[in-house]
């Protein structure tokens, strides 16, 4: 009996140690890219006390599992190249049986198909997170490429209240091709293309990115809680998971009643849709002034829009594209759905499928449903039927329109936690760390911008990049700081707002930064799409920001002022780089003891900007300090332009 006993219990043991496997973070996957020149962190768990040996590329470390199991190496430094794998074998000893033989249990895992070359962790919120698809009408020439050493790794949505995460969800590396890419950033796409051509080794790219979300979610709660403890309170109110869960239950009845009350008042559900509706006694009215005597409309509202398809098109698969709308809206096509989005940024690029327009009247009816502000369409966006790449039909500018229901406010107020502080430090960055890294992308700003919170921005950012760098362990970790575009309707008066607060933040911050560079994009916005679509434009000035920190310190990015003088009545810059086009120059400003600003006449000469103040004593200037500035025009040679900024004149 005693034999046997001890027989089961050494059968067990075994058992449970085989079965017990090492175990790597989400990071590490077939496919991926390794850092190159610098030391490579690898870690993961295992039982306690487990030996671990990790083998790349002929190199080998091996160490102990501590007791909770946790264990790391660090490969030494190594070449560009691939692919390899990388082997990590554990092994178990001196587990004995009764006649005291040891045992010795190994495991191994591989991962395969690995790459040494350069890694970029780009990350931010929504203008870092829009994706390839959003942008592929600027570049159809760019949509089928396919290339096996740029990989995509896509940090899934993650947060967490309570500490950090020990490790992301469920994630994969995927080799550059239209299909992985097609919902990867379009920044990240395009820099990885970009820096493969011009280093010729691998690129890695790591999207960890959340469109909305402030700068305040991405720093570490401990570094918030000594510097901004208000922030740091502010999320421990959502620590508790059944408040948090009730919230969020409560937030999605409150939308589902609301949705239910409006559809069981609208009278055009089941009878507007239809091609045989008469909408006959509908007011026309224009797409850019829907509801010119109401500065709200809550509920539903109804357009439709009657087009002649001839012979030739009729049946045939098309493309409804309908710009862009607020807010919500819900689109069909002679009666049939084809299409919705749920707020207002994406473009509607609604596919018409086979057989559904017919020869002469087609209706299309759009159904938008509000629940703050009042419906609209965005100017300057496309709103036409596209038939392949032979014929395209514009829609017209006049749309029949009927009142579906009016309705009170949505009383739904969920908990976002990605909005929280720390959040998104904890679930999406804090797991990441330390994989080796060449540098970092940081695009985020609007909310903080829009928030109220615009003045705090530049230490927040500071904490930031230090929190990264810490985690990382590089104090020298390399950030390209994108600036925010310009956005919304230009003005011919100065203006003081937070989108021009936040930009002067990213500027100073990266000037005072020997390790930041600043990616102007002034020139490169939207003026009614806070997601502008020349990402290729803003990945390539990504690319150069790092071919200045890493490989060569003399490229010269966009111009600087290096001084303000006053001269015979004029203010006199001089500037880091002559001026790509002389001439004169807009979007300056000047101001007097007051701190009023005023506009100024400038003109520009080699590398010199002349100022000719209407103030008797100017003592300071700024320029671009809009939310649009869209006459903005000062470029240096190298054809990049100048950021916006304030200064005073160094008298």
């Amino acid at each position: 009996m005693k034999k046997t006993f001890l027989f089961l219990c050494v059968f067990a043991m075994i058992c449970t140690l085989c079965n017990a496997e090492v175990r790597l973070p989400q990071i590490f996957q077939n496919g991926m890219v390794l850092q190159r020149g610098m030391p490579i962190p690898v870690w993961g768990q295992a039982d306690p006390q487990e030996t671990i040996t990790v083998t790349l590329n002929r190199k080998s470390c091996t160490t102990t599992a501590d007791v909770n199991g946790y264990w790391r190496v660090n490969l030494p430094a190594m070449k560009a190249g691939g692919p390899y794998t990388l082997e990590v074998r554990s092994k178990m000893e001196e587990v004995k049986n009764n006649t005291s033989k040891p045992y010795t249990l190994n495991s191994q895992l591989d991962i395969s198909d690995v790459f040494i070359g350069d890694v970029w962790l780009c990350s931010g919120q929504s203008n870092m997170e829009t994706t390839l698809e959003r942008v592929s009408p600027q570049y159809p020439e760019e949509l089928d490429d396919e290339n096996q050493m740029v990989r995509l790794f896509h940090v899934p949505y993650q947060t967490d209240t309570h500490g950090p995460s020990a490790d992301l969800r469920p994630a994969e590396w995927k080799p550059l091709n239209r299909e992985n890419a097609w919902k990867f950033s379009a920044i990240g796409y395009f820099l990885g293309k970009q820096l493969q051509r011009e280093k010729g080794v691998a690129q890695g790219i790591i999207e960890s990115a959340w469109g909305g979300t402030p700068i305040e979610a991405w720093i570490a709660a401990d570094t918030l809680l000594k510097y901004y403890p208000v922030l740091y309170r502010q999320t421990q109110l959502y620590q508790n998971d059944a408040f948090v869960k009730a919230q969020q239950q409560a937030a999605s009845l409150a939308n589902q009643c609301w949705q239910d009350l409006l559809d069981k008042n609208d009278p055009g559900v089941g009878q507007f849709t239809q091609l045989d509706y008469n909408d006959s006694s509908w007011p026309v009215v224009d797409q850019d002034n829907l509801l010119p005597d109401r500065s709200e409309w809550i509920g539903s509202l109804w357009l439709r829009q009657h087009i002649i398809i001839n012979k030739e098109h009729a049946g045939r698969a098309a493309k409804l594209l309908l710009g862009t709308l607020y807010d919500s809206d819900v689109t069909y096509l002679n009666g049939q759905r084809i299409g919705s989005t749920g707020y207002q940024y994406p473009p509607r690029r609604y596919q018409v499928p086979e057989g559904l327009l017919r020869e002469g009247e087609n209706v299309i009816t759009i159904r938008f449903i509000n629940k703050s502000g009042k419906p609209y369409f965005y100017k300057e966006k496309p709103y036409q039927l596209v038939f392949g790449n032979d014929h395209v039909l514009p829609l017209g500018r006049q749309w029949k329109l009927q009142m579906g229901a009016e309705m009170p406010h949505s009383i739904s107020h969920g908990v976002d936690l990605q909005y929280q502080p720390f959040t998104l430090y904890n679930g999406m960055i804090h797991p990441l760390a330390p994989f080796a890294i060449a540098g970092a992308v940081w695009y985020q700003g609007e909310s903080n911008a829009d928030g109220g919170s615009a003045s705090d921005y530049a230490p927040l950012l500071r904490l930031m990049i230090s929190n990264w760098r810490q985690a990382f362990e590089r104090p020298e970790l390399p950030f390209v700081i994108i600036q925010l575009a310009n956005y919304r309707e230009p003005s011919e008066q100065p203006q003081n707002t937070g989108w021009s607060v936040v930009r002067e933040a990213q500027r100073l911050v990266a000037k005072e930064d020997a390790h930041a560079e600043l990616v102007v994009t002034i020139d490169r916005g939207e003026t009614v799409d806070i997601h502008p679509l020349r990402k290729k434009d803003v990945a390539e000035r990504v690319a150069l920001a790092f071919e200045k920190q890493l490989w060569n310190k003399r490229v010269a990015l966009s111009p600087e002022v290096i001084k303000a003088v006053t001269e015979n009545g004029t203010v006199v810059c001089t500037l880091s780089q002559p001026l790509l086009k002389n001439g004169p120059i807009y979007e300056f400003e000047v101001a007097g003891p007051d701190g009023n600003y005023v506009n100024a006449e400038a003109e520009g000469r080699g590398d010199r900007i002349v100022i000719r103040s209407p103030l008797v004593n100017p003592i300071s200037i700024r320029y671009a300090w809009k939310n649009n500035p869209i006459r903005a025009n000062v470029y240096g040679q190298n054809g990049l332009p100048m950021s916006p900024f304030v200064q005073i004149i160094n008298n």
